[in-house]
């Protein structure tokens, strides 16, 4: 089976949740929220992270209208996207992430913990739910 190094990335305006997949691309895991400063700062962080993990590709949440097609926010978070990607040298993959905020605050609710004090935790758990749709869309 072929090695699955992917980091999945929930874009907002002030924060990037990161998660990672094991090697098998079976499983995700929060990996951290990076707080949004400056293109080069962000492009750094995600840069560690990315030589760390030995990533290959970046799975980006788009988030699509309910009709399907890209809205203003979605084209803004694809154009930001392409530049990290661009920055990176590494290929992108969007996935629609329509509810992923949603599913994590319900699983922050589920655990007992207030979304509204974690936001920076609900964007690890965002991007963990987007790379697992991604990588369930894989499994043939």
């Amino acid at each position: 089976m072929k090695r699955v190094a992917a980091l999945g990335l929930d874009i907002g305006s002030k924060r990037i949740g990161v998660a990672g997949c094991d090697g098998l691309g079976l499983l995700t895991t929060e990996i951290t929220t990076i707080e949004r400063r400056s293109f080069p700062q962000d492009v750094e962080q995600l840069r560690q992270i990315v030589q760390e993990r030995e990533v290959e590709i970046l799975v980006v949440g788009l988030p699509y209208a309910p009709d399907g097609t890209l809205g203003k926010q979605a084209r803004t978070i694809q154009k930001l996207a392409q530049r990290y990607g661009e920055a990176l040298n590494l290929p992108l993959e969007y996935i629609n992430e329509q509810l992923t905020s949603f599913a994590a605050e319900e699983a922050l609710k589920a655990q007992n913990i207030s979304p509204s004090r974690h936001k920076a935790r609900i964007d690890r758990k965002a991007a963990a739910i987007i790379l697992q749709q991604w990588l369930d869309e894989r499994i043939p």
